[in-house]
Order: structure tokens, then C-alpha cells, then sequence
């Protein structure tokens, strides 16, 4: 996990901003399945949402946990959506510029 700043905190929330969560937490909660969703869905796109239809009053917890086994870093909580960001290990493979 990386430190943001605040100001690179803004600019991933402003590009997040237009964008669809990839995954859905529901009645299962953060399963393996989920949490290999979110693996994949940030190493192909670096930045997404994860929207939280179940478990909304333990969202902070269940988000520390995703962070924790995807190696990726909270930019925001909106409501009971979650927006993740994982640099790419290989900067040829970087699509967003921090």
C-alpha cells in the first residue's frame, strides 16, 4: 500500500468519477471470489469502485481487509461505494501518472 497525498487523493477521485464499480460486495460478503475480483479488476485497470450492497454498516472494516489482501490503497469512501487504487508493477504498464 502507498501513501497518498491529498492532492493525488483528488486527482484519482476525478478520474474515478465516471466510473462503473467492477465489483459487487452482496449477501456473501468479502469472499475469496471477491477478493480475486478485485485483485484482477486492479491489475487491469489500476483504479476502480467496489460497490457495498450488503454489510453497509461494517464498510470500513470489510475495505481495510480488501486493501489489506490486494496489496491496494483506499482513495475513498463515497456513501457505500469504495474507490481502490494499485499502481501497476511495471511502469510501461502504468496508465495513471501519480
Amino acid at each position: 500500500m502507498i501513501e497518498l497525498t491529498s492532492k493525488q487523493r483528488k486527482n484519482l477521485e476525478k478520474l474515478a468519477h465516471d466510473l462503473q464499480p467492477v465489483v459487487i460486495v452482496g449477501g456473501a460478503g468479502v469472499t475469496d471470489g471477491v477478493i480475486s475480483m478485485v485483485d484482477n479488476s486492479l491489475a487491469a485497470h489500476e483504479l476502480i469502485k467496489v460497490k457495498f450492497n450488503e454489510y453497509k454498516d461494517e464498510i470500513r472494516e470489510l475495505t481495510t481487509e480488501l486493501c489489506e489482501k490486494t496489496d491496494a490503497t483506499l482513495v475513498r469512501i463515497i456513501g457505500f461505494t469504495v474507490i481502490l487504487f494499485r499502481e501497476a508493477e511495471e511502469e510501461e504498464n502504468r496508465k495513471i501518472k501519480l
